[in-house]
């Protein structure tokens, strides 16, 4: 990607989000949905169903110099049906650059591990692929110390796609490295989210 000479003149940008967001403007609301995760365990791979509730709204756009993204605070928490104790819970942004098609993707869970998985994807997309790769500088992937030798996450890759009945689903691919086995373990998710409410406009269109 050619980078700008100029890194410091910033442009002028819409103040209505929500038009602005491309491919993940179906994203935007509160969802909920029932998937199913399939992890790593003592005695090999385990599938449990799961109650996701996400909220993703849209924020002011951000600048860096030229660039110019607009996006989505997002809030997963999952729990097991019946359940109160969190089963999952994450942060963090989807962003959207207009000027070149890109998608990224910021995550952070409360187990020590951040990643940034970044794609490419046409306006009018209704489905589109992020992904994250251990070692790299621009989509790259951290863990703790453990979950480094423990857990080694490799690849991590999410899949979204928009249905036209206004629900989105999600595939989601996260390659580790188990600690004491030789085959790298695929640890999948995948979910259909319905919206229960509409967003909330960004704090400067509002």
């Amino acid at each position: 990607m050619a980078m700008p000479s100029d890194v410091f003149t910033e442009p002028v940008p819409d103040t209505n989000t929500l038009g602005r967001l491309g491919p993940l403007r179906a994203l935007a609301g509160i969802w909920t949905g029932t998937g199913i995760d399939t992890h790593p365990s003592a005695t090999g791979p385990e599938d449990n169903q799961y109650v996701e509730r996400i909220e993703l709204q849209p924020i002011d756009a951000q600048t860096n110099g030229p660039q110019l993204f607009y996006g989505l605070r997002y809030h997963t928490h999952i729990v097991k049906p019946g359940e109160v104790q969190t089963f999952h819970d994450q942060v963090g942004y989807w962003l959207w650059e207009p000027a070149t098609g890109s998608i990224l993707m910021t995550l952070a869970i409360p187990r020590g591990q951040v990643a940034m998985a970044s794609g490419t994807a046409h306006a009018d997309d209704t489905t589109f692929t992020v992904e994250a790769v251990r070692g790299s500088l621009t989509n790259g992937i951290v863990s703790n110390a453990f979950l480094e030798y423990g857990f080694r996450t490799d690849r991590f890759s999410m899949t979204i796609t928009v249905h036209t009945n206004g629900t989105w689903s999600y595939k989601q691919d996260t390659v580790m490295k188990v600690v004491g086995t030789e085959q790298m373990f695929h640890h999948t998710d995948r979910n259909i989210l319905t919206r229960i409410a509409a967003p909330t406009p960004n704090p400067t269109a509002a």
